[in-house]
């Protein structure tokens, strides 16, 4: 039984949204669903992302975006942004010249205790804090994320 937690960024969400085309969004969709539901993880940083692309490179209503967040919210758990998160984050920005949004979402999900972040955004391979950033979309995939794929039935 695998028990890694793997954290989506948002990238992710927005894919399974649809908004990179229908081919991203079978892919997407295929892989999260390929993945133990009670080990996802996302950032609640990611869901606020997710409402602004929705509505505003998608053009959703307020409404309909808010409706997809509260659909992925109930869907996984939904690890919160804390001080001690945020300042993690500053230190990772600052020491590794990522984006702030990208590093509090790395900080997230190493304080939720997740093993893997998928995003096709950051650095694959990235590792910090025990969290490795793994794109589900390289050509190969990375070993943790194939052997979570590969456990299930």
């Amino acid at each position: 039984m695998n028990t890694m937690r793997v954290a989506l960024d948002t990238n992710i969400l927005v894919y399974a949204e649809g908004l990179n085309g229908l081919i991203k969004k079978q892919a997407t969709l295929e892989l999260v669903q390929k993945l133990p539901q009670d080990l996802i993880v996302l950032p609640v940083q990611t869901l606020g992302e997710l409402f602004n692309v929705l509505v505003g490179k998608a053009g959703r209503s307020p409404e309909e975006a808010r409706s997809s967040v509260l659909g992925w919210r109930d869907s996984y758990d939904v690890a919160d942004t804390t001080a001690k998160v945020v300042i993690a984050g500053t230190d990772l920005a600052s020491q590794h010249r990522l984006g702030i949004w990208d590093s509090v979402i790395l900080a997230t999900a190493a304080d939720a205790g997740c093993r893997l972040l998928l995003s096709e955004d950051m650095q694959d391979g990235f590792t910090w804090a025990g969290v490795t950033v793994a794109n589900p979309f390289a050509s190969t995939l990375h070993p943790l994320l194939d052997a979570i794929i590969q456990s299930m039935p």
